[in-house]
């Protein structure tokens, strides 16, 4: 694996996508972007998913990223916020596949565990540490983004083993062959 390569973070959402890009040289992490979309003024939902997926893709064709980490949903109680997370994440990953970019899936605790060595911290915990290791002079106000650039971080580290809990697509090819229980023929 090339050392020198651009990392795309996503922390997906249907009121907030959290974003975060990381430049890796020699490999050391240099800090490029963090940001979000806020989609709170959007009602419908399914034009939410569009602008999620043309802001993925805006950020793709503006940092040419190599690989992109997405934090993969959480098991939650309420269903229907599972199923539009999951939607919101499945966009951003269609993304990332239709250009031909890597993708690996995190889940929330494992991205806390690699950041703050504890699957259990808090967002505050995980954006200062972020702001140590990334040299961040301030951190947002909102912290969706900070967890979108933390899930660049953990592929970062993560990347030269594969550990369990994630799942990498290299494209559709390799995810349709990976989920073929998922897909209808």
């Amino acid at each position: 694996m090339n050392s020198d390569r651009i990392i795309l973070g996503i922390d997906p959402g249907t009121t907030i996508m959290g974003f975060g890009v990381i430049k890796v040289i020699n490999r050391k992490m240099e800090f490029v972007q963090l940001n979000e979309l806020n989609l709170t003024k959007y009602t419908d939902h399914y034009l939410k998913l569009k602008k999620i997926f043309e802001r993925t893709v805006e950020l793709i064709d503006t940092h040419n990223p190599d690989e992109i980490a997405i934090e993969a949903p959480f098991f939650g109680k309420n269903v229907q916020s599972m199923l539009k997370l999951g939607r919101a994440q499945g966009v951003a990953m269609a993304a990332g596949l239709s250009r031909e970019i890597p993708i690996t899936e995190y889940l929330p605790k494992k991205i806390k565990m690699a950041v703050t060595g504890n699957g259990n911290a808090s967002k505050e915990q995980v954006a200062k540490m972020l702001q140590q290791i990334l040299g961040l002079k301030t951190l947002p106000k909102n912290l969706d983004s900070t967890d979108g650039l933390a899930a660049a971080v953990c592929h970062f580290y993560n990347s030269n083993s594969k550990l369990g809990n994630t799942k990498s697509y290299s494209g559709w090819d390799a995810f349709v062959k990976q989920n073929e229980h998922r897909v209808k023929k």
